[in-house]
C-alpha cells in the first residue's frame, strides 16, 4: 500500500513521451528545487509521467524545470501541480 504524502505537501507531475525525456526531467527536477522524487509510471503508448512531493513554491519551480529539460531532448506531453493532494489521491501513485 502507498504511504501518504505529508500533510500539505503539493504533488508535481511531467508526462514525456519516451523514457529519455522523463530521466531529464526528473535529474532537473530534483536538483533546481527542494522536491523529493517518489517515482515514475508507465502510462501507455511510450508515455511516462515522472511524479515529485514537496511544498508548493519548490514543486511548481521544479516542474516548470523538468518541463524545459524534457522539450530539449524529447516530447513533452504535460505538466500539473496538484497543490494540496486529497489523501485519497496518494493512493493512485507509487509513493512509497
Amino acid at each position: 500500500m502507498a504511504a501518504k504524502a505529508p500533510s500539505g505537501e503539493a504533488l508535481g507531475m511531467v508526462e514525456t513521451r519516451g523514457l529519455v525525456g522523463m530521466i531529464e526531467a526528473t535529474d532537473a527536477m530534483v536538483k533546481t528545487a527542494n522536491v523529493t522524487f517518489v517515482g515514475w509510471q508507465k502510462v501507455d503508448a511510450g508515455l511516462v509521467t515522472a511524479i515529485v512531493r514537496g511544498d508548493v513554491a519548490s514543486v511548481k519551480a521544479a516542474t516548470d524545470a523538468g518541463a524545459a529539460a524534457a522539450r530539449k531532448v524529447g516530447e513533452l506531453v504535460g505538466v500539473h501541480v496538484i497543490p494540496r493532494p486529497a489523501d485519497d489521491v496518494s493512493a493512485i501513485f507509487p509513493i512509497e
